[in-house]
């Protein structure tokens, strides 16, 4: 007497397939978590105080010995292709007359290469990332006059990080209504 048992038995290549799925699920949810948290974390207690066409102007209390809040012209995206891979471009103008362009990028960034930018297709140059803290990355520029220019008059800037050393990410950011949110900025 033969006696026999019913099993199911899968081939190790579609278990591995399917942990190899699973995997990939939860690994962009994870991705998803420090650009939700970069942007969060951006304008937690700001107050959006305009919005200039793609352009927000948030605002925040000043702090501790300062009479004046803090203003700055804001944009967050995601890439149209990925959409766990997002940034948000934050641009500053200072009391003493100094405006700064800060990019933050999702941890993860490849720091040696840097930030690249782009404006209406033509190349304006690299910054390099200053720093990472428990939610984004960020490359800061002291912004002159041609480049102010340039945002303002110009229709799309495409900001370039890599998270790989072979492909970098183009993330387009619209500039219509930078001009705009640049004059409501005080």
């Amino acid at each position: 007497m033969v006696l026999s048992s019913r099993r199911t038995v899968r081939p190790a290549s579609v278990l591995s397939w399917a942990w190899r799925q699973a995997a990939l699920v939860v690994l962009a949810l994870l991705c998803l978590l420090p650009v939700a948290q970069a942007q969060t974390q951006m304008l937690e207690g700001g107050t959006v105080k305009g919005q200039h066409g793609d352009w927000q102007i948030v605002c925040k209390a000043p702090p501790p010995g300062a009479k004046n809040e803090v203003c700055a012209i804001v944009q967050s995206v995601t890439a149209e292709d990925r959409n766990n891979v997002g940034l948000t471009v934050y641009f500053q103008r200072f009391s003493d007359g100094r405006r700064v362009l800060r990019v933050f990028a999702p941890l993860g960034v490849l720091l040696p290469p840097g930030l690249g930018l782009k404006i209406d297709n033509k190349d304006v140059g690299h910054a390099p990332f200053v720093r990472c803290n428990s939610f984004a990355c960020y490359a800061q520029v002291v912004v002159d006059d041609p480049l102010v220019e340039q945002l303002k008059n110009g229709k799309t800037a495409v900001f370039i990080i890599f998270q790989t050393e072979e492909a970098g990410i183009g993330i387009p950011i619209s500039l219509a209504g930078f001009g705009q949110a640049l004059n409501g900025l005080r």
